[in-house]
């Protein structure tokens, strides 16, 4: 399995809204960076990811899980955006702010540190089991 961070700001589309979605999940479309939709491409079914409110909070405040890989993206006409859909699993406990993750040990090199602005980034295990003991879940 492989960990992901998918960025959201929240008066654009919120975890709640993400939860209202159900086991149907939701298109993550719209992204307009190629690393970000590599990295979707990149992605199967049952990969993991933090659900992270950008601009507002910046925390990262629950965990979905990859329930569609990588397609056209249907909120666009250029063949270049692909998409995957996502669905909520459950939020965390505690939500880890961007804060919290600048000084937290073993974070130094974790994506959302070192290229914040990347709206769609990898997470290594380490970290993922790092930011789930953060955020008061298992990993």
């Amino acid at each position: 399995m492989n960990y992901w961070l998918f960025k959201s700001e929240p008066d654009a589309w919120s975890w709640d809204q993400q939860v209202a979605k159900g086991d149907a999940g939701e298109e993550w479309g719209g992204v307009r960076n190629y690393q970000a939709r590599n990295n979707m491409r990149a992605m199967k079914i049952g990969d993991r990811g933090f659900f992270y409110h950008s601009n507002q909070g910046k925390e990262i405040v629950g965990i979905v899980e990859v329930s569609a890989e990588s397609a056209p993206d249907s909120t666009s006409d250029d063949p270049r955006w692909d998409c995957v859909h996502i669905r909520a699993i459950r939020p965390l406990a505690r939500p880890v702010t961007l804060e919290a993750c600048k000084t937290e040990p073993g974070l130094e090199e974790m994506a959302l540190v070192k290229t914040s602005r990347l709206s769609v980034q990898p997470v290594t295990e380490a970290e993922w089991k790092i930011v789930c003991r953060m955020g008061g879940v298992e990993p």
